[in-house]
Order: structure tokens, then C-alpha cells, then sequence
């Protein structure tokens, strides 16, 4: 092999690092344009968010009776979750957000909070509240359970109510249906956004039908016990509206 022939290779291969280093520089310049809630949650700090604790970002400035608080927020909504699964499998970063400014800067909209890819929550000025953190947090816990398992997506948001004891969407004591079912419920992510966003008392139609299916089944441990058949292959049973799932719901 001759001197120029081994020069024009590390040429070809110097354009071909390159041009691959420009490509990726490309993508997550246009991930942190399209999706910056994506962006954020993956590096916080680029966002301006400083690091309360691990695991635990804020918008800088804050005085310390806030900061404590959005401490104290996230350790009620942890140990809420923690007390329905019995621990926890998923470490989500919890993004908190004190003004509009800041959540609309890592892609945040009108939502109290979100859940983003599975992975992290974000929360709104709205949404620095045990309930809503731990609604978050309950999503994030699921899917680490079910591990790539389906559910139905009102099971997925009434298992966030039923979780976070959201006092909107469930009565104190009892019998927890504030609505209960009509029909069959949204299934997918899609149809859940369009019923909400037109009716959002299909938060508590969905938190009715959890919250029976627990009844049915001796409390939050048929849930986990429904979880745990669900990672490991089993499908999701059929569901009676306003009822148990007819011989699913026991552990």
C-alpha cells in the first residue's frame, strides 16, 4: 500500500467521524427544539434547573421554605407510592417547576404535571402537590413493573388516581366511585386525551372501576398481584363496567 493510498483512507475515514459527529450533534439540537421536555429531563441542567437533592431538580433562586417544600412534596408523594407497591422498582428525576416561565422553557404545557417517556416527571406550578406528584410517579412505577407489558390506558390513569387518593376523583371512604363507568373506557393513549380533555370526569370513571377492582380482590395487593401476572405474560382480564374483572381481580 502506497503513502497516498493510506492517506486518502484516513481522509475517507476522518470525513466519515465527521460527518457522523455533525449528524448527531443535528439530532439533539432538533430533540432539544421539538421535545424539550425530552431534552430536560435527560440533562436538567442545560435547562437552568439546579439539583436539590438526587434526583430532585428545581429552577434556581429559590428561597429555602420553597425549596423545602419541593422536598417535602416529592418525600409524601415517594412514600405514597412506596406504601401501595410495597417499595419501588423505578428512580424516575422528578423536574420541578415554580413559575410558568420555567415549565414552559422544559417543554411543559397547561397539564399540572406529566410523566415523560416513562422515565421522569415533570411538574407544573400547579402540580407541586403530593397528589399530583405521586399520580406522576405511579405511572412511571407501573410501567417498570409490568416491563413492557399492555394495560389499558383508564387502567394506567385509575391506578394513578386510586394511588395519589386524588380527592377529586374519589370519595373519602367506601365504596370510592364518584362516577361510576357508562361503557367501556378509553384504551389507548389517544381516545384517553380526546375523552379527558372533552369530560374529565373519566379521570373518576377510571378511578371508580380501579378502585372496585381492588374491592373485589381484598385491596391494593389484588392490584400488585394483577401487576405481576401482567409482567409475566399474562393478558388483561375482561372487564364488567363498574364491577370487578369477572374472575381476574384476586391475587
Amino acid at each position: 500500500m502506497t503513502r497516498r493510498t493510506e492517506n486518502r483512507r484516513r481522509s475517507r475515514r476522518w470525513w466519515i467521524v465527521a460527518a457522523a459527529a455533525a449528524l448527531l450533534a443535528a439530532a439533539v439540537a432538533l430533540t432539544a427544539v421539538v421535545f424539550p421536555s425530552v431534552a430536560a429531563t435527560v440533562c436538567p441542567g442545560c435547562y437552568g434547573l439546579e439539583r436539590l437533592r438526587p434526583g430532585v431538580y428545581a429552577e434556581p433562586g429559590l428561597s429555602q421554605p420553597r425549596r423545602r417544600q419541593v422536598i417535602e412534596v416529592v418525600e409524601r408523594a415517594d412514600e405514597r407510592v412506596r406504601d401501595f407497591f410495597g417499595g419501588r422498582k423505578s428512580s424516575p428525576d422528578v423536574l420541578v417547576c415554580l413559575s410558568d416561565e420555567c415549565y414552559r422553557r422544559i417543554g411543559g404545557g397547561r397539564e399540572r404535571g406529566i410523566a415523560v417517556l416513562n422515565r421522569s416527571v415533570m411538574l407544573s406550578p400547579r402540580g407541586v402537590d403530593p397528589v399530583i406528584a405521586s399520580h406522576e410517579l405511579t405511572h412511571v412505577e407501573l410501567h417498570a413493573r409490568l416491563g413492557g407489558a399492555e394495560v389499558p390506558q383508564w387502567f394506567d390513569e385509575g391506578l394513578a388516581v386510586l394511588v395519589s387518593d386524588d380527592p377529586r376523583h374519589l370519595a373519602p371512604a367506601g365504596d370510592r366511585c364518584l362516577v361510576v363507568p357508562r361503557g367501556p373506557l378509553p384504551a389507548t393513549l389517544g381516545d384517553w386525551l380526546r375523552a379527558a380533555s372533552a369530560d374529565p370526569r373519566v379521570y373518576a370513571e377510571a378511578a371508580c372501576q380501579v378502585s372496585r377492582m381492588a374491592g373485589a380482590g381484598g385491596g391494593k395487593e389484588a392490584l400488585r398481584a394483577l401487576v405481576g401476572r401482567l409482567s409475566a405474560g399474562q393478558p388483561f382480564p375482561d372487564v364488567r363496567w363498574g364491577a370487578a374483572p369477572a374472575g381476574g381481580s384476586r391475587a
